[in-house]
């Protein structure tokens, strides 16, 4: 199984959640939103398995500086072309294990993705 990592480099949560992998030897490939970019398609499989609310970051600096206009009405078409254009609006980190999803990082949440 590939495990993709999907962030930014400097992001604090990011960090801890590359520390976790790396300190428990797990191999993954970090794929990082400003440098690599990222497609609507992987955005909507990720809005399809976690939910669009789950995947677009409301409580970052990027989504609340957006005009009050791009945050009305949004639903999952609208969501994903906000995350496309600005992926600092992504839930950082994005962990997929072969197809399937977790969003955020808290080690607990991390223990349960890799138990069994």
């Amino acid at each position: 199984m590939t495990i993709t990592l999907y962030g930014i480099r400097n992001c604090d949560t990011m960090k801890k959640a590359r520390t976790w992998l790396d300190d428990r030897g797990i191999t993954y490939h970090f794929h990082d939103y400003k440098a690599d970019g990222i497609d609507a398609a992987s955005i909507r499989r990720w809005a399809d398995a976690l939910g669009w609310e789950t995947v677009l970051n409301r409580a970052g600096t990027t989504f609340r500086a957006l005009p009050e206009a791009d945050k009305a009405d949004l639903d999952v078409a609208k969501a994903i072309a906000l995350m496309v254009a600005q992926p600092s609006m992504i839930k950082r980190p994005i962990l997929d294990l072969g197809g399937r999803f977790v969003a955020g990082f808290k080690p607990d949440l991390y223990e349960a993705a890799f138990a069994g």
